[in-house]
C-alpha cells in the first residue's frame, strides 16, 4: 500500500481534476442561471397577460410556459456539452421523437393549435352563449384543448376546440341588443292594418321589449292561405329567450280576442257517387 501511495503522482491528474471541476462549476452556473431567466421568462410572459383585457390569461400561461420549457431544454443542451456530450445526435433525436409524437397526436394538436386561434381572436368569452359544432348553449369554461358549454336543461358539453374554430360560430351575447324574429299568418280577409296594430299594442306592453329601436312589423309574403307579417322586436340580450317564447302566445290571445282569424290548413273530402 505504501508503494502505492508512493508511485502515486498528484501532479499528474491535477489537471484533469481541475479540469472536471471546472466543468462541474460552469455547469452548475449554467444550470442556475438557465432555470432563473427561464422562471423570468414565464413571468413576464404572463404579466404581459395581465395589461392585455382583450387576450385570455390562458393563452398567456401556455405561452410562458412554452418559452420556459424551450430555455430549459438549451441549458440542458448546454449542461450537457459542457461535459463532452455530442448534443448534436441528441437534438437530432429529440427531432425525430417529437415527429413521432406530432404524427402520433394530430388530433390533439390540431385541438391545441384551435385553441390557441380562439384565445387570440376571442370570437366569444365565458358567459356568452353560443351555437357551434351543432351544439348551443352558455360558455363556462374556454381552455387550450375543449369549450365547455352548458344546456338550457342543465348538461355539461365539452367540444374540441378544432370542431368549433373550423366551423361557423354564432355568438348570441356579442351585442347588447338583439332583434327576435317571429313570423305569424292571418286570414286574406282580415284588415292588415288593423292586425299590425293588435300586433304593435302587444309588443308595447311587453316589459322587455325596447322602444327604441322601434319593433319591426311588415307584411312579408302572402302565402297561399295566409297573410305573413315579419314581426321583430328589440331587446336586451339578456331578455332574448324570454321575448321568443312569451311573445307568440300573447300574440296569438291578442288576434283571438280582436276575431282576427289565424288561418290553419284545412282539406276538404269530395265523395262522387255514380
Amino acid at each position: 500500500m505504501q508503494k502505492y501511495f508512493q508511485d502515486f503522482n498528484l501532479n499528474e491528474y491535477m489537471p484533469a481534476l481541475i479540469a472536471g471541476a471546472t466543468n462541474v462549476l460552469f455547469a452548475g452556473l449554467i444550470l442556475i442561471i438557465g432555470v432563473f431567466v427561464a422562471s423570468r421568462i414565464n413571468r413576464m410572459i404572463c404579466k404581459m397577460g395581465e395589461s392585455h383585457e382583450k387576450l385570455d390569461d390562458t393563452l398567456f400561461r401556455f405561452l410562458g410556459s412554452l418559452g420556459k420549457y424551450i430555455v430549459l431544454a438549451f441549458v440542458i443542451i448546454a449542461v450537457l456539452n459542457r461535459f463532452g456530450v455530442q448534443t448534436a445526435s441528441i437534438v437530432a433525436l429529440l427531432g425525430a421523437a417529437g415527429l413521432a409524437v406530432g404524427l402520433a397526436l394530430q388530433g390533439t394538436l390540431s385541438n391545441l393549435a384551435a385553441g390557441v386561434m380562439l384565445l387570440i381572436f376571442r370570437p366569444y368569452k365565458v358567459g356568452d352563449f353560443i351555437g357551434a359544432a351543432d351544439q348551443f348553449g352558455c360558455v363556462n369554461e374556454i381552455d387550450l384543448f375543449t369549450t365547455i358549454l352548458q344546456t338550457f336543461d342543465n348538461q355539461q358539453i365539452i367540444i374540441p376546440n378544432s370542431q368549433i374554430w373550423g366551423s361557423q360560430i354564432i355568438n348570441h351575447s356579442h351585442h347588447q341588443v338583439r332583434g327576435v324574429d317571429m313570423v305569424f299568418g292571418v286570414a286574406y280577409k282580415e284588415d292588415t292594418d288593423k292586425v299590425r296594430a293588435v300586433i304593435d299594442s302587444v309588443l308595447a306592453s311587453h316589459p322587455h321589449i325596447l322602444k327604441d329601436p322601434a319593433p319591426f312589423v311588415e307584411v312579408e309574403t302572402l302565402n297561399d292561405s295566409s297573410v305573413d307579417f315579419r314581426v321583430r322586436p328589440f331587446t336586451e340580450g339578456a331578455h332574448y329567450f324570454d321575448v321568443l317564447y312569451s311573445v307568440p302566445e300573447q300574440i296569438k290571445k291578442a288576434l283571438d280576442a280582436a276575431d282576427i282569424e289565424i288561418p290553419f290548413p284545412h282539406r276538404k273530402l269530395i265523395i262522387e257517387k255514380e
